[in-house]
């Protein structure tokens, strides 16, 4: 592990930032997501797939799985509370989500440099079924997410 993931001040940062993002993220919370767990460059981000999130087939539609995992991409490279946003990602759908099932997408810096970053989100399910991975490329702007 390095320093900086064991670093109290770092991960006090991370969590200070998840509070401010939550607090305005209307989409995640719309989506029932929870955050589960933060910290320097990694986020885990829960959600229940509802009724109203499957498709024709009865299956987690793949636009919510995407969405789950981009959220947890997000809170990942804001951890460091250096405002990012995504430049582009890439996501390949493996197995399919039910109605019922928790959706845990766990999300890890890969690379993260001064102004862009490479970040890899695994999606699994409740019985440690892969149901997508998820590439993300941030890209850092001017400015703080949070002042505190």
């Amino acid at each position: 592990m390095t320093p900086e993931l064991q670093d109290p001040v770092a991960q006090a940062t991370a969590e200070r930032v998840r509070d401010a993002m939550f607090a305005k993220d209307a989409a995640a919370r719309a989506l029932g997501m929870e955050i589960v767990d933060v910290g320097p460059g990694r986020a885990s981000v829960s959600m229940t797939v509802r009724t109203d999130m499957v498709n024709g087939f009865g299956i987690c539609q793949g636009g919510l799985v995407t969405a789950l995992a981009d959220t947890a991409f997000a809170y990942a490279c804001n951890s460091w509370n250096e405002q990012t946003v995504a430049s582009g990602f890439d996501v390949q759908l493996l197995a399919a989500g039910h109605i019922g099932d928790t959706l845990l997408a766990q999300a890890n810096v890969l690379m993260q440099g001064r102004r862009t970053g490479i970040y890899d989100v695994n999606v699994r399910n409740q019985d440690d079924v892969l149901i997508a991975v998820f590439r993300g490329r941030s890209h850092r702007l001017k400015g703080r997410v949070t002042d505190v």
